[in-house]
């Protein structure tokens, strides 16, 4: 099964993750959203972070989760690969994110993320996608 495909949107960049499940698609949905910021096969999985998050529904989740990620990488250049989701329900999110900070000696950025977007946001619970807009 493909992780994410990217999807174009007027002035903006977006994306579906597919996943066998919701937390799956929503770490692809992450990885996704990395791969646009940069060339991720050069990045080691050499730091980790926990997040933990609570939102009124998925929807918010998925908007706080891509965007306490985005945090991470504006604050830290912390530039992330993997994703295990230890727990997704309708409002919690808890998970740990790997990679590693940012060297211009070996990692090549593409374009900068400024946040994920409610514009055309979902989550599909029944297919177990999600599709999100990202302001660039």
């Amino acid at each position: 099964m493909k992780r994410y495909r990217l999807i174009e949107h007027t002035a903006d960049a977006g994306l579906i993750a597919y996943g066998g499940n919701l937390a799956e698609a929503f770490g692809n949905a992450a990885y996704g959203m990395f791969s646009i910021i940069a060339d991720l096969r050069a990045v080691r999985a050499v730091e980790s972070r926990q997040v933990e998050l609570e939102g009124k529904d998925l929807e918010a989740l998925l908007f706080d989760w891509l965007n306490t990620l985005l945090y991470f990488f504006d604050t830290d250049t912390l530039l992330l690969r993997g994703f295990d989701i230890n727990e997704l329900t309708e409002n919690r999110l808890k998970a740990t994110c790997y990679g590693e900070r940012y060297s211009p000696s070996r990692h090549r950025l593409k374009i900068g993320v400024k946040s994920a977007t409610y514009h055309m946001l979902v989550v599909d619970r029944d297919k177990s996608r999600v599709r999100v807009i990202f302001d660039i």
